[in-house]
């Protein structure tokens, strides 16, 4: 039975036409893959599911009856709630707080029920299987554990459709098969859901049916047991990506970052690395493994007991300006909130890591910012109508780039990457694996990355350290590494 359908839905902004007479259908107790590379026109699609954007033409109908009213309040009460990537939480706010956040039930006597609030959100998570107390305060819980309560959300709502944009992106392997276990149980009950990812493997393992958008079009829409891995690329791209990791000419030379004792109470114990001029080290683990608090630590942005030297040399690093003057650049995991300057040009964005040398007399030197700001943008292929473009409207891919372009132009020799292509499509994937390898190869630089997807670290490190309860459990060459290897790294005592 169709659960839903959008029929010829148009949408342009200005001049630009994002989606063209694109029809989607999705069936009761199913999920749709959405695919598509960055900019492809998923988003739209779905905020004009959800009633935050309007359409220009087409239908949607739910359970074969026409939406006429197409607001956010209409679509939710017609079954039908997104769960984004940045999850739409109070985080200071309870667990039943937020469950039923702007539907809180009253009493006889007009008060707030929260007794029966905290018992109907109990009942929900004992559905889900997550044994979550309804009286905990959200920001004490896990990325895994908020996505659920996202779904109880949606669930108390009673929601037909539920759509989940990116849940890996914020989710390591064994959260996210927490997550896909829950996504199975609920279709069991009749629960349909749209699955938005850029991880293919993901969309093989959980997925019905695939439907792949390329410039606002439909490209593709089969039965996922008709597919291959290598349809779904070939069809999102226009094109065979053969060897999405760049071919590789490491020689690393002399030692440019160590670090010794590096400890922090209760999470980081006693780590020990090193990283040569040239080589590309990837870190790996399980989530709450103490990867990003690693790279952290290492910068100053958390701090720690550590011994640091850079080239030979002993430095203190206490925050990251002082790792950023020691040529020690940090592209962090959560490149929206900690990273980047949304509602500033990408110029200022680029350029402020190193405002001194555009600036004479305390002003800044707009017409240096442009100029070396166009620089390092067309020399990392950033997709943009003009550095003057504000960074937020950028796809996650580009705004990486950028993030990748300000530790260049502040001339790091040593760059610190927490998730390098999180949220990214698999096409700007194999552009910052080239620009990494370039920078390691042709100009030298050491790099020390994280990344929770094991063939990321395989194809792109020249060594790797697994990591397990905040401690390196093991260091793997390139070619001895595998994912079997590392899993049992991760997750047993050698």
């Amino acid at each position: 039975m169709k659960i839903l359908e959008m029929k010829g839905i148009h949408k342009s902004f200005g001049p630009i036409r994002v989606l063209k007479d694109v029809s989607l259908t999705l069936e009761a107790g199913k999920v749709l893959a959405l695919a598509g590379e960055n900019g492809a026109g998923k988003s739209t699609l779905m905020r004009i599911l959800s009633g935050a954007v309007k359409a220009d033409g087409g239908d949607i109908l739910i359970q074969d009856r026409l939406v006429s009213d197409h607001s956010p309040a209409a679509m939710l009460s017609q079954g039908v709630s997104i769960i984004y990537q940045e999850l739409m939480l109070a985080r200071q706010l309870t667990v039943a707080e937020n469950v039923f956040f702007g539907r809180l039930k009253t009493n006889a006597l007009g008060l707030v029920d929260w007794s029966s609030i905290r018992s109907e959100t109990s009942s929900i998570m004992a559905r889900l299987g997550f044994d979550i107390d309804p009286n905990a305060r959200m920001s004490t819980l896990s990325i895994a554990q908020c996505q659920i309560v996202e779904i109880a959300k949606a669930l108390t709502r009673n929601s037909k459709v539920i759509v989940l944009d990116e849940p890996s992106a914020v989710l390591g392997d064994s959260e996210l098969q927490k997550l896909f276990a829950v996504i199975r149980q609920l279709k069991q009950e009749g629960v349909s859901f749209i699955y938005i990812s850029h991880r293919i493997s993901e969309i093989m393992e959980l997925c019905d049916d695939v439907m792949v958008l390329r410039d606002g079009s439909v490209v593709r829409n089969s039965p996922i047991s008709e597919v291959t891995s290598a349809d779904i690329v070939r069809s999102m791209v226009g094109r065979e990506i053969d060897d999405i990791f760049p071919e590789r000419s490491a020689q690393p030379g002399k030692v440019a970052l160590k670090i010794s004792g590096l400890s922090r109470k209760d999470i980081l114990k006693d780590i020990n690395l090193e990283v040569r001029s040239g080589e590309i080290v990837g870190i790996c683990g399980l989530a709450g493994a103490g990867r990003t608090e690693l790279l952290r630590a290492i910068v100053g942005a958390d701090p720690s007991e550590k011994e640091v030297q850079i080239g030979g040399r002993s430095v203190e690093i206490a925050s990251p300006k002082q790792a950023l003057d020691r040529r020690v650049g940090f592209v962090p995991e959560d490149r929206t909130t900690e990273g980047l300057f949304l509602e500033h040009p990408i110029a200022f964005n680029v350029t402020i890591s190193k405002l001194k040398s555009i600036a004479k007399f305390g002003f800044i030197n707009l017409g240096q910012e442009t100029s070396r700001a166009e620089y390092f943008t067309k020399a990392l292929r950033v997709r943009t109508p003009s550095v003057k473009h504000k960074i937020g409207k950028l796809s996650g891919g580009n705004q990486q780039k950028c993030m990748i372009a300000r530790s260049i132009f502040g001339g790091c020799d040593i760059l610190l990457i927490d998730e390098p292509t999180r949220g990214v499509d698999v096409g700007a994937k194999r552009e910052i694996y080239q620009i990494l390898a370039d920078m390691a190869d042709k100009e030298g630089k050491a790099i020390l990355f994280v990344s929770s997807e094991l063939p990321e670290v395989l194809g792109l490190s020249d060594r790797i350290l697994v990591m397990r309860e905040g401690e390196i459990s093991a260091e793997l060459a390139r070619g001895a590494a595998t994912e079997e290897k590392i899993m049992q790294h991760a997750t047993f005592n050698s």
